[in-house]
């Protein structure tokens, strides 16, 4: 049986973010937790602003939440920089773009945490749109303080994004399934609910904190309102 093999270097664009991936693992002590956040609020609240004229997206409303979350949790927004960890008062969310080519960029939402989810919106859309004609500018690249990896389009339910170093977090979403739940009538009902994984580096943030931000990340997408 003949066979035939295709051999793609790891150069260019390609080869620094295998280069930064490996480094990342290389130099933070990452641990992931994984968790599931009932999202039927979520979706009620994406339904009533499109009935109000403003459409916007699950990961829209996600990045909302997470913004929420860091507020009251602003030990996970921050940087690890040589031995010193940095906290921000700022939340400038990183947002993970894949890119024809199996490339992959995360330019951060400066001023995230003053947004509400229109702005937060038209943000993003801005980024993806200047990452697929390569107009993202370094500092924007370089300059998040939390991140955000959205894969609920795919199958994947959770899985274990890599640090964004030198940032503290990153968040995995993946995507919405069914669950049967005990409604408040005491019936099994199906709601549904998103997969969530908060990998972050042990060096600046332990465990029980970690858990905390994610389940408050949880909290705030089951409680969501405008």
């Amino acid at each position: 049986m003949n066979s035939s093999t295709k051999t793609v270097p790891l150069k260019g664009v390609r080869g620094m973010i295998a280069d930064r991936m490996v480094e990342s693992l290389q130099t933070a002590a990452q641990l992931t937790h994984h968790a599931s956040a009932d999202a039927s609020s979520l979706l009620s609240q994406k339904t009533r602003l499109a009935e109000t004229g403003l459409k916007v997206s699950v990961e829209d409303l996600l990045m909302l939440a997470v913004i929420r979350a860091l507020k009251k949790h602003p030990e996970g927004n921050g940087r690890v920089e040589g031995r010193e960890v940095i906290l921000h008062d700022d939340i400038d969310l990183s947002v993970a773009i894949a890119l024809p080519g199996n490339l992959l960029v995360a330019p951060a939402i400066f001023g995230a945490g003053d947004m509400d989810v229109s702005a937060l919106r038209a943000a993003r859309q801005d980024l993806a749109a200047r990452a697929r004609a390569n107009k993202l500018t370094v500092t924007e690249m370089t300059g998040g303080t939390f991140s955000v990896s959205n894969l609920g389009l795919t199958r994947v339910e959770h899985f274990t994004p890599i640090l964004n170093s030198p940032q503290i977090c990153i968040l995995g979403i993946g995507r919405l399934t069914d669950r049967a739940v005990h409604g408040p009538d005491g019936l099994i009902e199906l709601r549904a609910h998103v997969g969530l994984s908060l990998t972050f580096d042990h060096r600046a943030l332990d465990g029980a904190p970690a858990g905390d931000l994610l389940t408050t990340i949880c909290t705030e997408i089951e409680g969501m309102a405008a």
